[in-house]
């Protein structure tokens, strides 16, 4: 049992050793063999690969792929005429030589961002100081852009190289500091208040005119119908005098009559209409004591 025991010790051991002595590099990775602490090779076709067993020899993984740096401060930026913007901004980069990325910036891919980001932050706030807020915002943003790229290439291509490619860099966002913009805002605002009150004075001074116009057309309509009406009242009131004046002359006294029984009806065609007469003695009551006799 002893003897079984020692060779399935042995055994274990020797695959534990061989396990050791192997990796794999990810198509998506350098690996970086070290020993003693010194770079000894980098792999950058991806597959099995062999070396010593620790603590001879050991392995770390970097990122081939292309990575973005997104800016990480909104500290102001003084322009050509002193004022002060706020700009966000993105970098496309990859790192191409990993021995001289390890020697020069650090052992992964957060201490390149922290250096390519101060690098960054200076070429632009250096291109920003030459130029006007109008060039910054439109005129001149791609040539501004380019120049930071060509900078921050120079630097990382200098004496000691960072071991990586810019691929791009780019600005998302151009704003003026908040105090600044609250200030653009409001009087923005009050501007477009102004405008609004007067389109709202313009409205109300034609909506008065059309009102006073529509009033006036009114009047006149109805005095022109109203003359219209009593021009045609009075024909119609000619009109029948005539024929009263033709009937009754034929025969005055029952005229007589018949004016006086309209003005019976309009004195005392009421309930409660009262007239205080002698009617023995009053003319108005002649033609009700006695029938009225034909000449």
């Amino acid at each position: 049992m002893n003897k079984v025991g020692f060779i399935g010790t042995t055994v274990l051991l020797a695959l534990a050793l061989l396990v050791s002595t192997m990796f794999v590099v990810d198509q998506r990775q350098f690996g970086v063999v070290y020993q003693l602490g010194q770079i000894q090779k980098v792999i950058v076709d991806p597959g099995l690969n062999f070396k010593l067993p620790p603590p001879f020899q050991n392995v770390s993984y970097i990122d081939k792929r292309l990575l973005t740096l997104d800016s990480m401060d909104t500290e102001p930026m003084l322009t050509a005429e002193k004022q002060r913007v706020v700009i966000d901004w993105y970098v496309r980069w990859r790192i191409t030589d990993p021995g001289a990325y390890i020697r020069n910036v650090g052992l992964d891919e957060s201490a390149g961002a922290m250096q390519l980001n101060r690098v960054v932050r200076n070429a632009f706030q250096e291109e920003i100081n030459r130029r006007t807020v109008r060039e910054l915002i439109s005129t001149r943003r791609e040539t501004l852009m380019a120049d930071v790229k060509r900078e921050v290439t120079e630097a990382v291509k200098g004496e000691k190289p960072w071991g990586m490619d810019i691929v791009d860099v780019r600005i998302t966002r151009a704003d003026y500091v908040e105090s600044i913009t609250e200030s653009v805002y409001r009087r923005m605002q009050a501007e477009r208040q102004r405008v609004a009150n007067e389109l709202r004075s313009t409205g109300a001074a034609e909506g008065e005119q059309i009102r006073a116009d529509a009033d006036r057309q009114r009047e006149v309509t109805v005095a022109n119908a109203y003359r219209e009406a009593e021009k045609v009242r009075g024909q119609g009131d000619a009109e029948a005098n005539r024929v009263y004046g033709e009937a009754f002359g034929k025969d005055p006294q029952f005229a007589e009559f018949y004016r006086s029984l309209d003005a019976y009806k309009a004195s005392i065609g009421h309930k409660g209409d009262v007239l205080v007469l002698d009617p023995q003695s009053s003319d108005f009551f002649r033609n009700m004591r006695g029938a009225p006799t034909r000449r």
